[in-house]
């Protein structure tokens, strides 16, 4: 059951975008980077897949209901 609406993927994406984009260009790099890298994934997974676990437990939902 998806629970993450068309806009919250959208900025999930372009937070992906901007941490891989920082790391190419040298900006994070360490333990900085593991950690962004590691939300990052989680973000885009959840972001491709329109399911967060995190909003299952909150009873969060932000997609549009017919």
């Amino acid at each position: 059951m998806k629970n993450v609406g068309n806009a919250d993927r959208i900025i999930r994406l372009l937070i992906v975008v901007a941490v891989a984009i920082a790391y190419a260009m040298g900006a994070i790099s360490g333990t900085v980077a593991i950690i962004l890298g590691i939300i990052a994934a989680v973000l885009l997974l959840t972001g491709l897949f329109s399911f967060c676990p995190a909003y299952r437990l909150l009873g969060i939902n932000t997609c549009r209901m017919p």
